[in-house]
């Protein structure tokens, strides 16, 4: 970061929506030649922030400064033509066109034949290799490369047209380790040639990794400004909490006593789906948390489908409670008492222009049937009693779930699971995505689930959270289930060299 002024300055942000004050009054500063990392639970005005900033809502007061100058922008359009341009959590370029096409979507240059493809496949190899040392083959599609590769094509499309400020939301969400040092290492690079970068992510590691400076909102609120190597992690968590947090440590790590004795009630016994996941034994008992470890693309998901009947399995056998049969779709596995929280809660999970109240009893009036509706007053009373026990906000059963933050949607999906009281319950990723607060509460949710007897297949992408709450560990690589972990002190490091082949 330089002495010089910042290059965008937000003073005094404020937006409401119907019964709710998401900005109050926040201030935001990005220099030139720096990473800037905006912190916040959910729902503290994060995206409300840079929503405002990029068009998408019209600020209700404040002002937005771009070097120096006052600025309204009225849709993201404009703010790309400004120089504000953002490279979003889902990758939202179109995979059916080449990547010079979607870098230069709706601006390719024009002779009296028509588009010059050679002009353009020119420029888009120039900027990929001059830019973000990226090598490809421009003419290709889209979906043929790895989310990594499109999210820096979403970066040169950004690049190319001129940003002087680029907002990174989640870029690291669906990328390995790997992915995530070259993404980096472009970030740096870019920094180092004076853009200034707006970084919005919730793994703490990356935050202190990639940031100069780290700006905290709290309930629409401006909490403060600090520069990252000045600001303790445990002081960073504190202020997004608005109290001392030791809630995650809080967590007991130790199997449960006396587990082993318990029933095993899904037994998988060489279950597999050719393409997805190789054959693997894996038994999960009455009132055990078993947790899948592995990195992206390692079967982790695969399993969970298997066990929800989303997939078929091709060979082996999966019984419950002791009886065998499988489970061949998901309406039995329900019937059967599984629950399944899918990874893509957007598409997969919430039904975006329902209720929050509509989304909650959704599985439990799929059990019954739609010729025994559940009641408006009892749909009514169910939504606030979960509301209540899981801390939802806004607590407002009518408002619709869209509108809600992510962590607040994770909750409403566990709800809808809860509600049909479930054997087992099955949740992939359920805390991706979401902040540190939030992700405390459903670990301990999922630790007093399974001393009440309920038994849970935890899938997530962060090891420590897997250990945090896991009596049982089964670690994948390559599709294959390949080491198991019982007990007590189950060790990162062990792990990570199972992980990794050591």
């Amino acid at each position: 970061m330089t002495n010089a002024q910042p290059i965008l300055q937000m003073n005094g942000i404020r937006k409401s929506f119907p019964g709710v004050r998401a900005l109050k009054g926040v201030d935001f500063r990005l220099f030139p030649g720096e990473v800037h990392a905006l912190m916040g639970e959910n729902g503290a005005g994060k995206s409300t922030l840079i929503k405002t900033l990029t068009g998408v809502y019209a600020v209700d007061e404040g002002s937005v400064l771009l070097e120096g100058r006052p600025i309204r922008v009225h849709s993201p359009q404009e703010a790309q033509a400004a120089g504000i341009s953002t490279v979003y959590q889902e990758v939202n370029l179109c995979p059916n066109l080449s990547v010079a096409e979607n870098i230069f979507i709706g601006r390719e240059p024009r002779g009296f034949g028509g588009i010059r493809w050679k002009e353009i496949n020119r420029k888009a190899e120039e900027l990929l290799s001059e830019r973000l040392n990226l090598r490809i083959d421009v003419q290709r599609m889209l979906n043929t490369y790895p989310v990594a590769i499109q999210q820096l094509v979403a970066i040169a499309r950004a690049l190319s047209v001129s940003a002087k400020v680029l907002i990174l939301d989640e870029p690291t969400s669906s990328l390995d380790s790997n992915e995530v040092n070259q993404l980096f290492a472009i970030i740096r690079k870019l920094k180092g040639e004076g853009m200034a970068i707006l970084f919005v992510t919730h793994f703490l590691d990356q935050v202190y990794e990639v940031s100069d400076r780290i700006t905290i909102l709290r309930n629409g609120e401006f909490v403060g400004e600090y520069k990252a190597a000045e600001l303790p992690r445990i002081e960073l968590v504190s202020r997004m909490i608005g109290k001392e947090l030791d809630v995650l440590e809080e967590l007991p790590r130790e199997a449960e006593e006396g587990l082993i004795d318990r029933k095993v009630w899904i037994e998988a016994a060489g279950l597999g789906r050719q393409g997805a996941i190789d054959p693997f034994d894996l038994a999960i008992r009455e009132g055990e948390v078993v947790g899948l470890a592995g990195l992206l693309g390692s079967g982790r998901t695969e399993i969970a489908r298997l066990f929800f009947g989303a997939d078929r399995a091709d060979r082996g056998t999966l019984k419950l409670a002791g009886e065998g049969g499988g489970v061949r779709s998901p309406r039995e596995a329900i019937a059967r008492g599984i629950g399944f929280c899918p990874e893509n809660r957007k598409t997969e999970g919430i039904i975006d222009d329902l209720s929050v109240r509509e989304n909650i009893v959704l599985a439990m009036q799929a059990s019954r049937g739609w010729l025994r509706a559940i009641s408006r007053k009892r749909q009514a009373e169910i939504a606030e009693e979960y509301i209540r026990a899981l801390n939802i906000n806004p607590p407002n059963p009518e408002h619709l779930v869209k509108n809600l933050s992510g962590g607040n949607q994770q909750k409403v999906i566990l709800a809808r699971w809860l509600l049909t009281e479930p054997k087992l319950l099955i949740l992939d990723e359920p805390t991706r995505g979401i902040d540190v607060g939030a992700k405390a509460e459903i670990q301990k949710l999922v630790l007093a689930l399974s001393r009440k007897g309920m038994s849970v297949l935890f899938v997530s992408s962060e090891l420590e959270e897997v250990l945090r709450v896991s009596g049982r560990i089964a670690v994948l690589r390559d599709r294959r289930v390949v080491k198991e972990f019982e007990g007590q002190g189950i060790g990162q490091q062990q792990v990570m060299q199972a992980i990794a082949g050591g």
